[in-house]
């Protein structure tokens, strides 16, 4: 397995304490070929409204974020890996299409589309990145945090 990737479904097992701890989060894609499981924390969602993610998406990209080793995909013949710049990835679903995931590359965190998460997903949406890139099509009208780039600024 390829480093900073997440687990695959049958790959190399962890500790069988950590295969007892019971899923925070399960999810996948609309045609159910690609499926997750989340053995750790996430992150509050995060709304990006950047160009890439606007078009990947189709409106703005809502996420998560878990550690990459707390991540274990089945279906991964179905998950297709998109280069979408010099330091990140996009995983969809090459069979319906479905976004699923960001990853910023060597980072050891994916980000996971909150919309692919099953509910009850117990998570809430803190803030916007990326506004001074938002489409012109949309205002934004609630109270969260508005970061013209990313968390990092």
């Amino acid at each position: 397995m390829a480093r900073g990737t997440a687990r695959r479904a049958g790959a190399a097992r962890a500790p069988a304490k950590v295969r007892e701890k019971k899923p925070t989060a399960v999810g996948g894609c609309l045609c159910g070929a690609v499926r997750y499981e989340v053995r750790g924390p996430l992150r509050p969602v995060v709304n990006c409204h950047c160009g890439q993610c606007r078009k990947f998406h189709g409106h703005y990209g809502a996420y998560s974020n878990a550690a990459t080793k707390d991540i274990s995909i089945t279906g991964y013949r179905s998950l297709k890996w998109y280069r979408s710049s010099s330091f990140a990835r996009r995983g969809f679903c090459k069979e319906c299409g479905s976004s699923l995931f960001w990853e910023r590359l060597k980072s050891g965190t994916i980000s996971i589309a909150a919309g692919t998460i099953d509910p009850p997903t117990k998570l809430r949406t803190v803030r916007h990145i990326f506004v001074e890139h938002m489409g012109d099509y949309y205002k934004l009208s609630d109270k969260l945090q508005k970061l013209p780039g990313t968390m990092a600024n």
